[in-house]
């Protein structure tokens, strides 16, 4: 299970380090996408592949359902890391989440989210936790 928050940047060449709590769960081919928020995703292959059937079997008669397996699908792309740790963020993804210097990585269990600092911050201000545990006891 991945979780956990880390604090890190990126360098001039578009890299990103993977925290090394992440490492192991990521080895290998990656998929790293635009997430449903103004955040990246990264999935290891075998995740990305169980998210692709799902939408597989969306049915191409809905209009909704095309254009959301549009979305996702138009917004990955296939990474790897290096012997450092780092994946190579597109140039197109970090202008659509607004990354500029100052990440924030999250572990989401199957998957990670890197996040600029200040969009995170921003979203989570706006969050009133109180409203989840209504809808999401746990």
């Amino acid at each position: 299970m991945l979780m956990g928050r880390f604090y890190n940047s990126i360098d001039a060449k578009n890299r990103v380090i993977i925290p090394a709590k992440f490492r192991d769960a990521l080895k290998g081919p990656c998929v790293i996408a635009k997430g449903l928020d103004d955040c990246m995703e990264v999935y290891p292959q075998s995740v990305w592949e169980a998210e692709a059937a799902q939408l597989r079997s969306l049915p191409k008669s809905d209009p909704i359902a095309r254009k959301y397996r549009r979305a996702r699908l138009f917004n990955l792309e296939s990474c790897e890391m290096d012997k450092q740790g780092r994946i190579v963020v597109p140039a197109w993804l970090l202008e659509t989440v607004h990354v500029s210097k100052d990440l924030v990585t999250i572990g989401m269990d199957d998957h990670v989210e890197i996040w600029a600092k200040e969009v995170l911050e921003a979203q989570m201000a706006n969050d009133d936790f109180d409203d989840f545990s209504d809808k999401y006891p746990v």
